[in-house]
């Protein structure tokens, strides 16, 4: 005999399985109609609603309610494939991240999505089997996948970060991983089959870094917490730092004849002078950051009247020619004593040398990652910034020398400071 109580609740079943499937329903048609920011959150907070409404159906229930059975296994396999999405989506911004912590904080929470989706994988099972039905078992099959392809995004976490050997990517980004490399072990990866590889893994080599380099996999391009790892060693012991990276990147040979005879070469007219580097950059990424042709003008005054010799360095003037009183040596990378095999190490030798021999006593320009090589071997440096730079800015007050020059209304008499230091040799 059926009673008043247990009428009530399949009325109450019947009811929260409707809300149930509306909420799958709304949440289906959500993430198949609208990519927009947000809507994967709404997405997973309408599968949450529903599952809930789904096993309280369940729970209210005096019969089978079948109805709501599928309903709350169509949801759980629709959370597995979203938790999937998101670890995967998750993961490759955790790769990005500006520190170490934050990368596993990052990490750390993938790991509580592939287990929502192994959670859900489950659910999906057990209920499969309840129905025993074709397509609920081809549902539950659906959430397994999911929940095997999320646990795999955890067991192949890349912990490599990638040298980089294609031309058109940033060439001071390498600078960035070879010292981390030598300063905190980091992995590495070098990019393979390009038009640098071998001169990436000669310069690798050559520094010590074999033991550290790993097979290569696919991961984000972007390396944003080493900069982050470098300051953190030059910290705690500045001179320690300097010193394993000069060893590494510059060997303990002499400057190789070739790199000193052109060198001297080029700057013969002006070698009893001072001088200082000043970088032009050039680039599609970041274009608001090239080099202003008044302002590099204005740089060479400033530089000339504390009687320094600016030395162009960088990519190609655009739009005018050398400021008078300077030295043009742009696209200097791009001769072939500094696109050999030993192009990295040469290069940073060129720089060693004009200290050495020709009265280089510092840098200059806009934010290059060009400059970066020459600043950690200790070369005095100021970079130029429309506002504070968050992933180099940690190197002021770590890497010994190394100036931040925001584009303050007095940037100009902060400069001029900073030359008189150097040419005063303080």
């Amino acid at each position: 005999m059926t009673t008043a109580s247990t009428l009530t609740q399949e009325v109450d079943s019947l009811l929260l399985e409707h809300a149930a499937s509306t909420a799958l329903a709304e949440a289906l048609a959500l993430l198949a109609s609208d990519s927009a920011p947000g809507v994967r959150e709404r997405h997973r907070e309408l599968l949450e609603k529903s599952i809930d409404l789904a096993e309280r159906a369940l729970l209210a229930a005096s019969g089978q309610a079948n109805a709501a059975r599928w309903t709350l296994l169509r949801a759980h396999t629709a959370r597995a494939e979203n938790a999937r999405y998101g670890a995967g989506q998750l993961a490759r911004g955790s790769q990005r991240a500006p520190t170490q912590e934050d990368c596993d904080d990052g990490w750390q929470r993938v790991e509580s999505i592939v287990r929502e989706s192994e959670a859900s994988a489950l659910a999906t099972a057990a209920i499969a089997g309840e129905l025993d039905h074709p397509q609920a078992r081809e549902l539950a099959q659906r959430a397994q996948a999911s929940a095997t392809k999320a646990r795999q995004i955890v067991q192949e976490r890349n912990r490599a970060y990638t040298f980089h050997a294609n031309p058109r990517f940033s060439f001071g980004e390498g600078w960035y991983l070879a010292a981390a490399a030598v300063l905190t072990g980091v992995p590495i990866q070098v990019e393979p089959d390009q038009p640098q590889t071998a001169q990436a893994t000669t310069f690798l080599e050559e520094a010590g870094l074999a033991p550290l380099v790993t097979p290569y996999r696919p991961r984000p391009l972007a390396n944003k917490a080493l900069p982050d790892l470098v300051a953190r060693a030059f910290r705690r012991d500045p001179g320690a730092a300097q010193a394993k990276l000069r060893t590494a990147f510059l060997g303990d040979g002499p400057t190789p004849t070739e790199v000193r005879a052109w060198t001297d070469q080029r700057l013969a007219a002006a070698q009893a002078r001072k001088k200082v580097l000043a970088w032009v950059r050039y680039g599609t990424h970041h274009a608001d950051r090239n080099t202003d042709q008044a302002e590099l003008q204005v740089l060479c005054d400033a530089l000339l009247q504390k009687e320094l010799v600016p030395v162009l360095v960088g990519d190609a003037l655009r739009g005018g020619t050398a400021p008078t009183g300077s030295v043009d040596l742009t696209l200097f990378w791009k001769d072939p004593l500094f696109q050999g095999a030993r192009m990295r190490r040469a290069q940073l030798q060129f720089f060693e040398y004009m200290r050495q021999s020709h009265g280089l006593v510092g840098q200059l320009g806009v934010t290059t990652a060009g400059m970066d090589g020459p600043a950690l071997m200790g070369l005095p440096t100021m970079y130029l910034t429309q506002k504070p730079n968050v992933r180099l800015g940690k190197w002021v007050g770590a890497v010994p020398g190394y100036e931040e020059i925001v584009r303050t209304p007095d940037y100009l008499q902060r400069i001029a400071r900073t030359l008189a230091r150097w040419q005063s040799g303080g």
